[in-house]
């Protein structure tokens, strides 16, 4: 086994490296010497329809702004709106570079000389339409003053506005400050400096992906038309828009071809809206050009983003492969607890909710109910005293189960929700033996890091499963199962947003042995089990960010778990019934092995691989109950479960279940109604001196806000 992984590594890591780099590709040209002698910055609106060069003719400031029949193309279709000079010369004298707030109504313009004092600054003018320039005010709103010499020649800001980067070319660093209000740099404080090294060249734009993982530095040559000086280079964040974290790449990306000539580059900017697979510089000394280029994947001036180090992607693909193994045991305790329960209540009373009926509106469950269900499984076919083989009992179990599992090195943490409902069938084939089947529908709703990156998961599984004697007071519980699985992921980094849908199979089977010493009313019962499964988990493809969009392949998930634990129970008579209280413990060895994921970007094809994602876990399970049925029928099974991973995270889960005996005057139903919400409603009728009093209530199990209700009607016939 270990061979065939080693071997399965080594062609993964092969054809990797078959995935050679590619460098961008020079696309076009763009002349705006007519506007602007000496751009500085560039920028676009969200949609693309527009371009923005800022920079200065002498010492008047200049914004012109430019529509674009293709989005983001600079090739044709290019048409000058507005040449801004009454409203930003009369402020400005060098601009540097631009940006808008969020919603575009604001625009800001760094400066290197205000005509306030001479002075750097940032400059806000507000428009009478969003992203367009031509609707600037004709006064500025206000003007934030930088400390002076500090030539400040690029700045940007994260997603929302709180924080702000100011790239300085005098003290050749990067600044790193929180904003009171977002995109209002009036009030500021600094928190980080960043130092570049000046080399030969000055520091001349700045920019950032949109989530914040990469930061992108650009340095122009001073006075010596060196082409080898006129580079772009890049930071790697390990943390969004935290420069602290910021480790730059050793390689750089040279602007120089063939047709640019000697040129000095400044400013930087992408296509982000259509995922990054553009970006655009400026020529400010020579030909006055914006020049766009072809990306090989997002981001990939010099390298494409490696979705590995990006801790929100990493704890989706780990929550995926931990979902579908925790499916395994949510599905398989109910099943567990019926037959422990079983076997505390062996003299067969009260099995079954005699008066429960089943109606199915949901085609599915409709189908699955006349294959599965036994024939004649109505309220008149069972009565409390037989105990043939020909007597069903049906019963039902309701979970709930939240967790929260820590953030490592490579992985964000994650929050963990999980509804069920169970609903099966037994029947005795003799004293001692029992078997049956149970359909369970549940749903896992996972969050994971802090930018809304979540998955859910509904599934439904069916279990078959049997208790039988193997010795003196032994017992073997045997189950197989199967599930199909249907997951909704989001991927939230920064301001880029994906979605993906991924299907999923599942088989699974568990094994138990138990042993149990009696002493009066007092039953110790030590256990050993073992669960295996697996998984196959379909290819998909993220949709939402064009370059950044990944490609999933298919997934393997063993799962192997291992476990020992006992359980003590005790019978206490009560006032017209009995209490069996319950106290479990168990430990659990996961020595599944380790699930592969290749993913690829959709784009250009460059793969990754996790190879670790096993989860393998040692872990504690302790949990204690009760079961109460009293005199006149009623049946109440409670159990509050906490499962402790030893190297931290913990899930914990509570299990309820209710069952009245049957009565001629009395009728409940439960049902399934719905495709996607599931929505479980349970009524309860009586005859009251000749009335028809009905209470019912619904509750969509499977949806995302809560959605229920319930009304009492009374009726009579005449």
């Amino acid at each position: 086994m270990n061979l065939i992984k080693i071997i399965f590594i080594i062609i993964i890591s092969f054809y990797i490296n078959l995935n050679v780099y590619a460098e961008p590709v020079h696309k076009n040209d763009y002349d705006v010497v007519g506007q602007v002698t000496t751009p500085t910055g560039v920028i676009f609106n969200p949609s693309g329809t527009k371009m923005y060069v800022t920079g200065f003719n002498v010492n008047s400031g200049r914004v012109a702004q430019y529509s674009l029949s293709v989005p983001y193309s600079t090739s044709s279709g290019v048409s000058l709106d507005a040449n801004t000079i009454t409203e930003i010369a009369a402020v400005l004298k060098r601009p540097q570079d631009i940006k808008f707030n969020s919603d575009g109504s604001k625009v800001l313009v760094l400066s290197t000389q205000s005509k306030v004092g001479n002075k750097d600054s940032i400059a806000i003018w507000s428009l009478g339409t969003p992203y367009d320039i031509t609707t600037i005010s004709s006064t500025k709103d206000s003007e934030h003053f930088l400390k002076i010499d500090n030539d400040p020649r690029g700045f940007d800001f994260n997603t929302d506005g709180t924080k702000m980067f100011i790239l300085k070319s005098t003290t050749d660093q990067i600044e790193q400050y929180d904003l009171t209000t977002p995109f209002d740099p009036s009030d500021i404080t600094l928190k980080a400096t960043l130092s570049n090294p000046k080399g030969d060249g000055f520091h001349q734009g700045l920019g950032f992906s949109s989530d914040g993982y990469k930061m992108f530095v650009i340095k122009a040559d001073r006075n010596t038309d060196d082409p080898d000086l006129n580079i772009i280079e890049e930071y790697n964040l390990t943390t969004p828009f935290e420069i602290t974290t910021a480790s730059k790449n050793e390689k750089t990306y040279n602007t120089q071809t063939a047709s640019a000539g000697n040129e000095r580059i400044a400013g930087i900017t992408f296509n982000f809206s259509q995922g990054a697979n553009k970006f655009y510089h400026l020529d400010f000394d020579d030909k006055k050009l914006v020049r766009e280029y072809d990306l090989p994947c997002a981001y990939g001036i010099i390298s494409c983003m490696n979705p590995t180090s990006d801790g929100d992607d990493v704890g989706s693909i780990e929550s995926q492969s931990d979902a579908t193994k925790k499916l395994i045991q949510h599905t398989s305790y109910p099943v567990l607890n019926r037959m422990e329960w079983l076997r505390r209540n062996k003299d067969g009373v009260n099995l079954t909710n005699q008066n429960l009926k089943l109606q199915f509106s949901n085609e599915i469950l409709a189908s699955l109910s006349k294959l599965f269900l036994p024939t004649g499984l109505t309220n008149n076919d069972y009565t409390s005293n037989q105990t043939g083989s020909k007597n069903w009992s049906f019963w039902s179990e309701g979970t709930i189960s939240v967790g929260k599992v820590g953030d490592s090195l490579s992985s964000s943490a994650k929050n963990i929700n999980t509804s069920a409902i169970t609903i099966g069938a037994d029947k005795k084939i003799d004293e001692d033996r029992i078997h049956g089947f149970a359909l369970r529908f549940g749903n896992d709703d996972i969050k994971v890091g802090k930018f809304g990156s979540a998955l859910d998961m509904n599934s439904l599984s069916l279990t078959v499963y049997e208790t039988r004697p193997t010795g003196d007071n032994i017992f073997m519980d045997v189950l197989v199962g199967a599930s199909v699985i249907k997951t909704d992921l989001i991927n939230n980094s920064g301001s880029v947003s994906t979605d993906g849908k991924r299907s999923g199979q599942q088989v699974f089977s568990s094994i138990k042995f138990r042993e149990t010493f009696t002493k009066e009313k007092i039953n110790f019962t030590p256990n050993i089990k073992l669960d295996l499964g697996l998984t196959t988990l379909s290819d998909y493809i993220e949709k939402g960010a064009a370059g950044l969009n990944l490609r999933f392949g298919r997934q393997n998930i063993g799962t192997i778990v291992t476990s020992l634990g006992s359980t003590i129970d005790n019978t206490i008579n009560i006032n017209n019934g009995v209490l069996k209280p319950n106290i479990k413990l168990e430990y659990n060895a996961d020595i599944s092995p380790s699930s592969i994921q290749v993913f690829e970007y959709a784009s250009n094809g460059t793969t990754y691989v996790i190879d670790n994602i096993n989860n393998s876990t040692h872990n504690f399970n302790g949990s204690f109950g009760f079961d109460l049925i009293t005199d006149n029928g009623l049946l109440i099974t409670s159990n509050y479960e906490r499962n402790q991973n030893k190297g931290g995270g913990h899930t914990d889960a509570f299990y309820f279940s209710g069952n009245l005996s049957y009565r001629q005057d009395e009728t409940y139903t439960l049902s399934f109604d719905g495709i996607q919400d599931f929505n479980t409603k349970l009524d309860y009728k009586r005859s009251v001196n000749g009335f028809n009093v009905t209470f019912s209530s619904n509750y969509k199990l499977m949806s995302q806000t809560p959605d229920y209700g319930a009304n009492i009607e009374v009726s009579s016939k005449f």
